[in-house]
C-alpha cells in the first residue's frame, strides 16, 4: 500500500494555476473549432430546427433534404457522400459565425 502525498497549494497558487488553465485553454485550437464535439447527427438535428427541412433543401440542393426527409435517412447519405457532408458541415459553420436575423 502507497500513500500519496499531495501538495497543499495555497489560495495565491490557485489563482495561478487557474489562470495558467485558462490561458492554455484560449490558445488551444479545439477552442475556436465550432465543430468540436458535434456530431453529424447534432449538426443535422441543429441545422433542422435552424432553417427547416425547406430552407435546408433550397440551401443544399440534395435530394435526401427534398424528398420525404428525415434525420434518419439524411445522416444515411451524408455519411456516404463526403461532398454533401462537406457542404452541410460549411452552412454549419456559416450560421455560426452569423447567426439567422429574425
Amino acid at each position: 500500500m502507497s500513500l500519496t502525498i499531495r501538495k497543499r497549494l495555497t489560495p495565491t497558487a490557485m489563482t495561478e494555476k487557474a489562470a495558467n488553465t485558462s490561458a492554455t485553454q484560449k490558445a488551444s485550437p479545439t477552442a475556436k473549432d465550432p465543430m468540436h464535439g458535434m456530431t453529424l447527427e447534432m449538426i443535422l438535428i441543429q441545422l433542422e430546427q435552424q432553417f427547416g427541412w425547406e430552407e435546408l433543401s433550397r440551401r443544399i440542393k440534395i435530394k435526401c433534404f427534398t424528398d420525404n426527409p428525415s434525420v434518419a435517412s439524411s445522416l444515411k447519405f451524408l455519411r456516404r457522400t463526403p461532398w454533401a457532408r462537406q457542404k452541410v458541415e460549411a452552412l454549419y459553420i456559416r450560421s455560426q459565425r452569423s447567426p439567422r436575423k429574425a
